[in-house]
Formats: C-alpha cells, sequence, structure tokens
C-alpha cells in the first residue's frame, strides 16, 4: 500500500513529500526530495526498530494505520510548513511488519539556513509522531505483545 502526496504547497513553505508506505524507505528519496538551490541547510531525522523499549526486549513490531493516517500525515506537514518559513519538507512512514533495524520513518527538511532546518524537521518528526493515526504493536522477547500510540 502507497499513498502519495507530492508538490502539496502551503503558505510559507513547501511539502514535497508525505507518504506512508509497507515497502522499504530509502533516505535517498527523502534527501532527494527536499534539495532546493535556495536552502544551505538539510537535516535529516531517520527512526528505526529498537530490539527494546520501556525495559522490555522487543522482537519486531507490525504498524497498523487508521483510514485517515494519510490525509492527516499531509495535514500536519502542511502545518509544519506553514509555520516553519521558507523550507521544503518531506515525510515517508512505514505500515506493516517490520525487523530490528529496518527504517520505520524518515522526516527531512531544508531551509535557507542550519537553525531552520533543525527546527522544521523536530516539529516535524514531533507532530507527525503525536497526530498522525499510526499504532505500534510489538512483538516482545518473551513472546507477549503490546499496542504503543493507541489512543
Amino acid at each position: 500500500m502507497e499513498h502519495d502526496v507530492t508538490g502539496a504547497e502551503s503558505v510559507a513553505g513547501t511539502v514535497s513529500l508525505a507518504q506512508i508506505r509497507e515497502e522499504p524507505l530509502s533516505v535517498d528519496e527523502v534527501l532527494a526530495a527536499v534539495q532546493d538551490p535556495t536552502c544551505g541547510g538539510i537535516t535529516v531525522f531517520v527512526g528505526v526498530v529498537r530490539d527494546h523499549d520501556r525495559g522490555q526486549d522487543v522482537a519486531s513490531l507490525d504498524y497498523s494505520i487508521h483510514p485517515t493516517a494519510q490525509a492527516r500525515l499531509t495535514e500536519v506537514a502542511g502545518v509544519v510548513a506553514a509555520r516553519s518559513g521558507a523550507v521544503r519538507l518531506a515525510a515517508l512512514h512505514r505500515s506493516g511488519h517490520l525487523e530490528i533495524g529496518d527504517i520505520a520513518v524518515v522526516v527531512a527538511a531544508s531551509a535557507p539556513h542550519r537553525d531552520g532546518a533543525f527546527a522544521a524537521c523536530r516539529d516535524l518528526i514531533d507532530t507527525l509522531k503525536a497526530e498522525v493515526p499510526i499504532w505500534k504493536h510489538q512483538h516482545l522477547g518473551a513472546g507477549g505483545t503490546e499496542w504503543v500510540g493507541m489512543p
């Protein structure tokens, strides 16, 4: 499953890529999406599946997405772009089954200067995690499971 939004413009910034995918994510694709000759700073955040969470071993996980998740990701990226000034933003998030070490999310921001890129990238990942309905079902090393991020 791939959901696509490209070229969505906001008042202050631009969202060049905002997708949720079952396929493995490409850091290079996200980096290319924010490159712009007017931007001298690019910041990239890559979130990977780790082998532990809150004191428990994690074997793998599954991301489930609400039917509104793609629309919400697009909206969140647009809001962050609008409040971040002259930036270019991109975000990819996985859905489905992931193993330890797999890339779960990639976000990037470019801006004329590094401080704007850092701030916008941080804002995008923090807002995405807080507001886009994507839930993590962790398979624990001890054999149990747990849901993380459910409302």
